[in-house]
């Protein structure tokens, strides 16, 4: 890293959910953005199965498509969906330091909100992802936040490796995806992405390797995918190469192209995420995905839904600020209503 100030907080670009009301908005990171935006695409191919109780296995033998998922989508995404996670939390929390008398306090309104609106998806989607990071923002990061990035950094990469060598990965990852995100963002990482295509090109490159290794070593029991220590590592592996290739095209004549698919995705990643969740509840079982093996249907479906979510995410923020449950997460953190509505001459 360059040089960053591990108690220096004002060194990190805020993003525009953090500004209190009253605030003019800070300069998004546009790479965190297209990041989640990415990151959302992977998850509802991972989450639609599950929801629809869809087959995997004919006759112990796992179907083309799952397998196809098994290898490159299934425990590849929620890993950058984690990271991404703290990071925004370890922005937010340092944006607030240079807003707020009491950032802690801010900091918890937000996760208890965040909580809340887990709560309610998992009425829709029992084992989704808002509740758990809420809980663990509060049991991990607001604690480990009174320790610089430097201390942090370790300490969530040894759970992200006792997760994946005691664990199998899963669900595991998560605490040490969050603080590892979370420190990134205490050393001010995140704002110097565009200045590190080198370090990201080496990082590529061992987890391309990496991850081709261990693939090979999941695909020796295909059937066990996803509960394996070589799952777990090619799932990891995979994640980092996705997210550092995805950097590196973000420094090519293709960062126009993905800005626009995926970038107002991932400023609207809290509403598509749970609109997703009803969208496929109520268009899946109308495809015939409930109780079958249609992934061709599957697919069709989430592609479908990124599709309307995409132009409908450019088309609501072309008009406001933020997304409409991002609105609601940010007037219940600040406790005051915040203008949304962009202003035009």
């Amino acid at each position: 890293m360059n040089n960053p100030v591990p108690n220096a907080p004002a060194a990190i670009p805020p993003p525009a959910t953090a500004a209190p009301p009253g605030k003019p908005a800070a300069r998004r990171i546009v790479e965190l953005d297209v990041l989640r935006g990415f990151a959302l695409c992977g998850i509802l191919l991972v989450n639609i199965p599950p929801m629809m109780h869809m087959d995997r296995t004919v006759d112990y033998q796992v179907l083309p498509i799952p397998h196809v998922f098994d290898m490159f989508v299934q425990q590849r995404f929620f890993p950058i969906f984690s990271l991404l996670f703290g990071v925004g939390f370890g922005i937010f929390l340092a944006s607030a330091g240079q807003r707020a008398a009491h950032p802690r306090v801010v900091f918890l309104r937000r996760l208890v909100v965040l909580a809340g609106f887990g709560i309610l998806h998992q009425f829709l989607q029992p084992g989704e992802a808002l509740l758990p990071y809420a809980i663990l923002g509060l049991v991990v990061l607001l604690p480990m936040s009174f320790l610089p990035w430097w201390a942090n950094l370790p300490i969530g990469a040894a759970l992200i490796a006792a997760a994946t060598i005691l664990a199998s990965g899963g669900t595991s990852l998560i605490p040490g995806m969050m603080l590892t995100g979370f420190a990134l963002a205490q050393s001010g990482l995140p704002a110097t992405l565009h200045r590190r295509g080198g370090q990201i090109a080496i990082v590529f490159a061992v987890a391309v390797i990496a991850s081709a290794g261990f693939l090979v070593l999941q695909e020796q029991d295909p059937l066990s995918a996803g509960f394996t220590h070589s799952s777990a590592a090619a799932g990891l592996f995979m994640a980092i190469a996705y997210a550092t290739g995805l950097l590196l095209l973000m420094r090519t004549p293709a960062r126009r192209a993905l800005s626009a698919v995926l970038e107002p995705l991932g400023r609207m990643a809290l509403t598509n995420y749970v609109t997703a969740t009803l969208l496929v509840l109520l268009l899946g079982p109308l495809v015939g995905l409930w109780e079958s093996a249609e992934y061709g249907a599957l697919i069709a479906l989430a592609v479908g839904i990124l599709l309307v979510q995409i132009i409908w995410s450019r088309l609501w923020l072309a008009r406001f600020r933020y997304g409409p449950l991002e609105w609601v997460w940010r007037c219940a953190t600040w406790w005051s209503i915040v203008p949304n509505r962009r202003v035009t001459a």
